[in-house]
């Protein structure tokens, strides 16, 4: 690509800068939880109708598809989607800063106001440069701003509203605090963990604390049978193979010296290949029959929300690699060299086109790490342009014809 059009996207970026930071600490001040994101869809949806896009709001309100195309666009050019999610956490801000958030309890502590505002930025300087000619040649692409991605819903939810109908590939960025920002996080193939919601009910009959032995008691039964999962899972498990479980949500009685009914739990099941998934949901279905057995109580398993691996495209992923040392040179690159354990529903996407997930360092120079989901969390807003940067040329790049 010329590098006049490389200068002037970096010029157009120039004078947007102070509006990309500004939209993004509107969105951090004014955070929406999982399912509740109808302000933020609003504000993305009217500001770029109001810009010429061609937008449309996902199921009830939340969620919004952003399409623009250039004129000489054929018919049959396939559509580059890019992704970005709009849902903050419950946690409850305590940074000290002028765009803190002012929703009690709830605050963006895993940078998808940023996410936002780079693909909020990304698609708008698109268009800017296709109306000022500039563009070496066409495009089609999709702003696809995607509710619900921590309740691992939004994904499935934009995909039955049809978000993915014409679109050949994806692309997504997601913000490191552990690595500095101007570093681009690359990995081929698999990225992150399948995860799998177990929900657990433990069924006894109560009694007086002081006479256990004259009921079932399902607190004991839970104590045995996360501490047997925890133990056995990885004792039957492959050791080159990866598999995490956790139990976060514990919930049974309401005395001291009661011993209750019933006891739930919550946690979820991380693997990283689909056999060892399979297997690991076996074993703990096992697990919990021997416990019941054990402890003469009921104890009922499922397996509630899940999602995939993100599995980046080989391809694609060379697009943006190459693109990355164009932009940032080879020492900008940050090679992940062990997927994370952690989970993604853009996974879900995946499973339908081919695509990428790509991680930015967002921690300044001798700036302290905020880890991601902590009430502290924040980012070096120069992290927005890298972004924007990366996600324009890649853009330009993947179209490039032949």
């Amino acid at each position: 690509m010329s590098k006049s059009w490389v200068l002037e996207l970096d010029a157009q970026l120039d004078r947007m800068d102070d509006q990309l930071v500004q939209f993004r600490r509107h969105l951090h001040q004014h955070p929406e939880l999982s399912g509740e994101e109808r302000e933020t869809s609003l504000r993305v949806y009217t500001d770029l109708g109001d810009l010429g896009f061609q937008v449309r709001l996902g199921h009830n309100g939340l969620g919004v598809l952003a399409d623009y195309q250039t004129a000489d666009a054929n018919v049959d050019l396939p559509r580059l989607a890019l992704r970005a999610d709009l849902d903050a956490l419950p946690i409850q801000d305590q940074k000290k800063s002028d765009y803190c958030s002012r929703h009690d309890g709830v605050m963006h502590a895993c940078g998808h106001d940023v996410h936002t505002t780079m693909v909020k930025g990304a698609i708008q300087l698109l268009k800017q440069l296709d109306e000022q000619k500039v563009l070496p040649w066409p495009i089609k692409i999709r702003g696809l701003f995607q509710p619900a991605e921590e309740t691992c819903q939004g994904a499935l939810r934009m995909i039955q509203s049809d978000a993915l109908q014409g679109v050949a590939a994806i692309l997504a960025t997601h913000v490191d605090p552990m690595i500095a920002v101007g570093r681009v996080a690359l990995r081929d193939g698999v990225l992150t963990a399948n995860c799998d919601e177990i929900l657990v009910n433990i069924r006894g009959s109560g009694g007086h604390a002081a006479r256990p032995h004259e009921s079932k008691d399902p607190i004991s039964a839970a104590a045995q049978l996360i501490n047997a999962i925890y133990l056995h899972l990885s004792r039957v498990t492959d050791s080159q193979d990866s598999v995490v479980a956790t139990i976060g949500r514990i919930q049974g009685g309401f005395n001291s010296n009661v011993i209750p009914e019933s006891v739930d739990l919550q946690g979820t099941i991380r693997t990283l290949s689909g056999r060892v998934r399979e297997e690991a949901k076996q074993h703990v279905l096992r697990i919990a029959q021997g416990i019941a057995q054990a402890t003469e109580t009921q104890i009922k398993v499922e397996f509630g929300v899940s999602a995939p691996s993100v599995v980046n495209d080989p391809q694609i992923m060379g697009v943006i690699r190459q693109v990355s040392i164009d932009l940032f040179g080879d020492g900008a690159i940050h090679e992940i060299k062990r997927p994370s354990m952690g989970s993604e529903d853009f996974a879900f996407y995946l499973e339908h086109i081919p695509g990428a997930l790509v991680r930015l360092g967002s921690t300044g120079a001798g700036g302290d790490a905020t880890r991601l989901h902590t009430p502290q969390f924040d980012v070096d807003e120069n992290v927005i342009r890298v972004g924007v940067r990366l996600l324009v040329n890649t853009v330009v790049e993947w179209f490039r014809p032949g």
